[in-house]
């Protein structure tokens, strides 16, 4: 694969090597009455296949947790081992797998559906009880006197995809989040091969939902997902395996997120798929924009959604990766103007 990233240039920018976190520049600062009153540091990243930088600000190199960022990555084996097509998995449940869903019904159901196929059920899910991200599925739920289930994660259709692959192999379902189980060494080595690093590069914890989940420079995510969505240079297999994500989501767009506040489903749906974007916890996002051989990576270091939200769209903007009448619908997550609970405008978020 072209671009390997498993040796660095060296850190860039303020980074600080392994056990620190880096020193960033403000990215977005937000304004009231006339004065900064808040700031929002960070590191971001435009990149090609090859992993040569087209533009960039913060500590690229410093290894960041991906966490739900790269989903698209850990789904790969159930296409390459043959258990996506044993187990007649459907485009909306291919884009379930590499969603973080509101629980909404039809991620529910679509949970459910595969999960079914593979003759297991929710207890089987390993990810938590989770509440329904969406406010009125979460009342619904309530109104009916039910608990959120495991099958209300986020992470359920990750987890429903990886318990195929697990099937799939013959192996114990009860083992399948752990870090040397043989699902979860497959799914290692496709994120490491997809980011140009050696597996035993990429640093390892567990991840909110219970999953491994991995740290990597963002210039190496950047590039995956030039790969990923420009996957001229992929062998024929995994090619075919990330056109099918990449339609799956374009094709359904609500189960990558959700109908309510969701800026994924939100890029999908203004771009008309020419963007295939995904947000991880802590205020991480990546994108890649299909046939232009272009990944974008973003961490924001407070990781909150107000900073991350303004940059991403800010980005997209600067890129032209996205047109007026797509900037115009997407203008309540760029947060140029903000606004008190009377309607009030009371400030603005700007970038640098």
């Amino acid at each position: 694969m072209k671009g390997d990233l498993s040796e660095s240039s060296g850190p860039r920018d303020g980074s600080r090597g392994e056990g620190s976190f880096p020193d960033a520049p403000v990215l977005a600062s937000v304004w009231r009455g006339g004065e900064i009153e808040s700031v929002h540091r960070g590191s971001w990243c435009l990149v090609d296949s090859g992993g040569h930088v087209v533009e960039q600000a913060g500590a690229i190199e410093h290894p960041f947790f991906t966490r739900s960022a790269v989903k698209c990555l850990q789904v790969l084996p159930l296409f390459e081992s043959g258990a996506a097509e044993r187990f007649r998995v459907t485009d909306e449940e291919v884009a379930l797998a590499v969603s973080s869903h509101n629980a909404e019904d039809c991620h529910v159901r679509t949970a459910a559906g595969l999960l079914g196929r593979i003759g297991l059920a929710e207890a089987d899910l390993g990810c938590g009880p989770q509440p329904p991200g969406d406010v009125t599925s979460r009342l619904a739920l309530a109104e009916r006197g039910h608990s959120p289930g495991r099958i209300h994660n986020n992470c359920s259709g990750k987890h429903a995809g990886f318990l195929a692959l697990t099937k799939h192999l013959g192996a114990d379902p009860a083992r399948y989040l752990d870090f040397e189980s043989e699902s979860q060494v497959m799914v290692r080595a496709a994120v490491a091969e997809m980011c140009g690093v050696a597996p035993e590069s990429l640093g390892r914890a567990v991840d909110g939902c219970s999953a491994p989940t991995f740290r990597m420079p963002l210039r190496a995510v950047a590039a995956a997902f030039a790969r990923y969505t420009t996957p001229d240079g992929l062998a024929p297999e995994r090619r075919a395996a990330a056109e099918r994500v990449v339609e799956s989501v374009r094709r359904h767009p609500v189960l990558l997120a959700g109908r309510s506040k969701r800026l994924c489903t939100a890029l999908v749906e203004a771009s008309g798929g020419a963007l295939f974007p995904k947000i991880g916890a802590e205020a991480v996002y990546t994108i890649g924009v299909p046939g232009r051989d272009l990944g974008l990576a973003v961490k924001v270091d407070d990781g909150g959604l107000r900073g991350l939200h303004a940059v991403v769209v800010g980005l997209l903007r600067r890129f032209d990766l996205i047109d007026d009448s797509a900037a115009r619908s997407l203008e309540r997550y760029a947060q140029r103007t903000l606004r008190n609970w009377d309607g009030v405008e009371i400030g603005r978020v700007t970038l640098h």
